[in-house]
Formats: C-alpha cells, sequence, structure tokens
C-alpha cells in the first residue's frame, strides 16, 4: 500500500509571501503556473481576491464579498510558469505600495476543456492527481440537474460562487453530517452551517466521481446565471477535508490529516460568529501558529498568541481554548493541504517543525 499519493506537494499546492509595490510586479517562487491563487493582504484591513485560470486573469472574486465578479486591468495580470504577475496596485486587493501580503496558489492543469458529462456543460481545468476541479458553467434553473467536475472521485468539499451578480459563496464540506447534500455554509459570513435545506440546499444527492447534482437554489443554479466552483477530492498524504470537536482545554484537540499541513482553513459549523480562519507554513515557519486570517471578513492579521496551534508530522494540534479552533463540544469541519507527507512512497518520514517557546500568561 501506497504511504502517500504526492512525495512533494508543493507541486500542487504552494504559499508564497510578498511586498507590494505599486507598480507592476512579478511574483515568482511558487514552483508552478497556478490554477487558482488566492491573495490577501497581511498588515492592514483589505478585502482579498481570487482569481484562477477558467474564468481568467484580471478577473476578481472577493471571498469576504458576495459582489459580482469584477475584472479589474491592473489586478493579477497573468499566471506565468513560476508564479503571477501583478499590476500598478490603484486598488487596494493585491499590490498596494509596502502592503505585506500572502498568496495561496493551487494547480490545476495550466488548461482549460469542455465537460459534456452533466446535463448542464461546464468547462474545467482539471488535476487528477492532487485531487482538484476548477468548473464554470451556467444555471439552468432546475432542481436535479448535474454539471460534470473532472476529479473521477467523488469531491470531498466544493465552493461555488455566482459570478454574475451579488450572492453568498456556498460551501459544501462532507464534514459537515457526513455530507448532507442540502447543506452548505458560507465563506462570506460566520453564520453556522444551513442544515437540511432542502428545494435551498445545495445538492440534491451527494456528488459522485463525476457529477455535482445541483438543488434549483440561486446560490449554485439560479436559471441564466455563471457560477465557478472549486471541488476538492481528498489525496493520501497531500489533502484532508474533515471534521472535530472542540474540548475547550490547552490540551486542546488533535486533529490527524496524514501528514504536516502547509495550510488549514477552520470553521465552526455548528456555532455562528465564528470566522474562517486560515494558518499556513510561510507566515508562521516554526510552531507555534499564531498570525490568523480570516476568509469572510477584510480584517489584517490576528495575532492569535492565546490560542496557538501546533503543525505537527501527522495533523495539527490545538493548544489553546480560543473559540475559531477549540470551544468545548463545538464542531468544526476543516480544509488542510500538505508541506510533506507524513510517510514518503519510499518510506521516508517527515520531519519534525521547530518549536519556538510560547507562553499563555
Amino acid at each position: 500500500m501506497a504511504y502517500t499519493d504526492i512525495d512533494k506537494p508543493s507541486d500542487y499546492f504552494n504559499t508564497v509571501l510578498y511586498t507590494g509595490t505599486g507598480s507592476e510586479l512579478a511574483i515568482t517562487g511558487v514552483g508552478f503556473q497556478p490554477d487558482w491563487t488566492w491573495i490577501k493582504r497581511r498588515d492592514a484591513v483589505a478585502h482579498g481576491g481570487m482569481f484562477d485560470n477558467v474564468r481568467g486573469a484580471t478577473k476578481l472574486l472577493s471571498s469576504s464579498q458576495t459582489d459580482a465578479e469584477q475584472t479589474i486591468a491592473q489586478s493579477l495580470k497573468s499566471f506565468d510558469s513560476d508564479g503571477f504577475t501583478l499590476g500598478t496596485g490603484t486598488n487596494g486587493y493585491v499590490n498596494t505600495s509596502g502592503s505585506t501580503t500572502v498568496a495561496w496558489n493551487w494547480l490545476a492543469s495550466n488548461t482549460t476543456a469542455s465537460n459534456t458529462v452533466g446535463d448542464i456543460n461546464s468547462t474545467v481545468s482539471v488535476n487528477t492527481t492532487s485531487g482538484f476541479s476548477i468548473v464554470s458553467y451556467t444555471g439552468n434553473g432546475s432542481s436535479g440537474s448535474t454539471v460534470g467536475h473532472g476529479l473521477g472521485v467523488a469531491p470531498k468539499m466544493t465552493i461555488i460562487k455566482q459570478r454574475n451578480s451579488s450572492n453568498g459563496w456556498n460551501v459544501w464540506h462532507y464534514g459537515n453530517n457526513n455530507g448532507d447534500p442540502d447543506s452548505f455554509g458560507e465563506l462570506n459570513s460566520t453564520s453556522a452551517w444551513y442544515q437540511n435545506q432542502g428545494a435551498d440546499g445545495t445538492y440534491t444527492t451527494q456528488p459522485t466521481s463525476s457529477l455535482l447534482t445541483l438543488t434549483a437554489y440561486g446560490q449554485v443554479n439560479g436559471s441564466g446565471n455563471t457560477y465557478i466552483a472549486y471541488c476538492f477530492a481528498e489525496k493520501k498524504g497531500f489533502s484532508k477535508f474533515g471534521s472535530y470537536t472542540g474540548n475547550g482545554s490547552t490540551d486542546g484537540t488533535f486533529v490527524y490529516t496524514g501528514f504536516k499541513p502547509a495550510f488549514v482553513m477552520v470553521k465552526s459549523y455548528t456555532n455562528g460568529g465564528r470566522n474562517w480562519t486560515i494558518i499556513d507554513n510561510k507566515r508562521n515557519t516554526f510552531n507555534p501558529e499564531t498570525e490568523w486570517l480570516y476568509a469572510n471578513v477584510s480584517d489584517a492579521t490576528f495575532d492569535a498568541s492565546l490560542y496557538p496551534a501546533d503543525f505537527v508530522s501527522n495533523g495539527f494540534k490545538n493548544r489553546g481554548v480560543g473559540s475559531y479552533f477549540n470551544a468545548s463540544g463545538e464542531n468544526y469541519i476543516f480544509m488542510a493541504f500538505a508541506e510533506s507527507p507524513f510517510t514518503t512512497s519510499t518510506a521516508i518520514p517527515t520531519t519534525a517543525r521547530w518549536l519556538c517557546s510560547y507562553s499563555l500568561t
């Protein structure tokens, strides 16, 4: 049995940090040409920007806004062989002069193709090795309609956004009650999960190895509306999409992933008022993870020194009692990508992460 599907996760997901200049700026060091880049300023209040190769460069969506897609010529201008190029910083999303910024990057296929498997034709960019696809489609307003996602295995998480008008970011996650198809969260909101929504849910049945079966709900399938979907399948040693229950202790819940994480996003699905919280291995290069950014608001970095978490060789360990990661009895979903598998395909174990001493007092 293979220990992992991917020995070098940074070939498929990587985080880079940069400082904006306000002038055209080439960002390198990603290690591949990204197909989805998610940018967030760290040092000041600013909405983040999402760009992908299916919609095309300069096409911006923000996870902290419900706004329709914007075309901003001087935003992310191109996807390049080792990163991307930013335009002049006339907007605050990606390249304000002097701004410290993070960019999370995923590889799909660097190409697009037509997918005609479902009732609704889609345009996709797919990487079956890493379990990631980007899917563009136009809704037909008919419940039970299907869209092909191209992964070849059933996704464990999808993020869908209407492009042509204001609407919420619809998130379906298998970690919520074993993947109730008609339940969802909103990436732009602190709300708890919307459970058992029926006709106003995401899907009529769980996603299959080839298809998303949509309701007629406006967030996912309004007639004539255009949508983008980011679809994620679980890959051993590279990605994990699960759930856990907080214990409200400084000896907090350990969450198994099967790899040393590079990126973790967590959201309570049982309690409203909780942000979508992101930690990664580049903003904190050693334990504990104390720099939080939120997907759903424009806030700058939050100093989480009182609510730390550690990235360990096979998961992450909560070390605090903060409500966003580890409230007693609260249920959380998570999305995680690897820095390195716990053990490579040739049985080489990952190394431990450095620990910086800290105090909770």
